[in-house]
């Protein structure tokens, strides 16, 4: 496994196409659920050890060393935010995602079918199972003859940092730190790799949404689900968290700082949780301590996001 390289997902500067016209593609089809409020879990906060020497961390992603990390308490969501949810800000404010403005985002390649096919325009250079597809956005995740009618309860996709922040602001949130996401995801377990303690699958459980199989060719699902799961799909954590550990990647408010950097010297935003395109054979971030990053206006198939809110 390269810690330099990642299926995590792609950046837009990686390539350059210009697919905007300005429409919208989304329908109002769906109840608005703006009267449906989130659960959210307190957390007492305190010092934790953040943060891992274990000797599969990716050295250039800035996991270690381990150190003691305090937070505030604060209010985290108990799940990622859902297309349900996600569609009632649409619906009530009108906003237009990155990917709408762009005319396009990055899909997984085994997700292009069909009438599909057709807009997909471009792989990226280094990691050819992310395409370039014409129209793809949180409401036609996979292009134009997709939709989310039957993933209502699902992580939201394709948002990107910037859409991350305009959903928080109108729910009267945040994003988390990256200290709060690792904090929430350890579920009170000290230094543990994954939020329900060290094993993958203890008694042969699958207890979270990732890669089973030969990554990027075949997926044999023994986890049940081939892309994104719903969000109540698997046991919640310690702290009543769930899905702190793959199906989608969630945004923090932090700036990336790897390897020789500070926070704040790069202009990329650190995502954590991992998603179900993590594998161990390329990328094992789905452990409590993994960190990636991704530009502000980047979006992907794989990529949502979790509020916070002060006490």
């Amino acid at each position: 496994m390269s810690g330099e390289k990642s299926c995590c997902s792609a950046k837009r500067e990686q390539v350059k196409v210009d697919f905007s016209d300005g429409e919208r593609h989304d329908a109002d089809i769906f109840r608005s659920a703006r009267e449906l409020e989130k659960e959210m879990v307190y957390m007492n906060g305190g010092p934790f050890l953040m943060g891992s020497d274990d000797h599969d961390v990716n050295p250039h992603d800035g996991e270690g060393p381990v150190r003691e990390v305090v937070v505030d308490p604060f209010h985290i969501d108990k799940t990622v935010v859902t297309n349900r949810e996600f569609k009632a800000f649409i619906d009530e404010t009108g906003y237009v995602t990155e990917a709408e403005q762009y005319g396009w985002s990055f899909v997984f390649h085994k997700f292009i079918k069909g009438e599909n096919v057709p807009f997909a325009r471009q792989r990226v250079p280094d990691t050819p199972w992310w395409i370039v597809v014409e129209k793809a956005y949180w409401y036609q995740p996979e292009g134009p003859y997709s939709n989310i009618e039957k993933r209502m309860e699902h992580p939201v996709v394709h948002v990107s940092w910037n859409d991350a922040n305009a959903y928080c602001k109108w729910a009267g949130k945040r994003l988390p730190t990256e200290a709060e996401w690792e904090y929430a995801a350890r579920g009170g377990l000290v230094q543990k790799r994954y939020p329900w303690g060290d094993e993958l699958t203890p008694g042969g459980k699958h207890m979270c949404n990732i890669w089973q199989g030969e990554f990027p060719t075949q997926n044999i699902m023994e986890d049940g689900y081939l892309a994104t799961a719903p969000v109540y799909a698997y046991q919640s954590n310690g702290f009543g968290l769930d899905q702190m550990a793959g199906n989608v990647w969630e945004w923090s408010s932090d700036s990336f700082a790897a390897e020789g950097s500070q926070a704040g010297e790069t202009d990329t935003k650190a995502m954590r949780g991992g998603s179900y395109l993590c594998h161990d054979s390329y990328c094992n971030r789905y452990r409590v301590a993994a960190r990636t990053s991704n530009t502000p206006d980047s979006s992907s198939g794989n990529i949502g996001l979790r509020c916070v809110r002060d006490v």
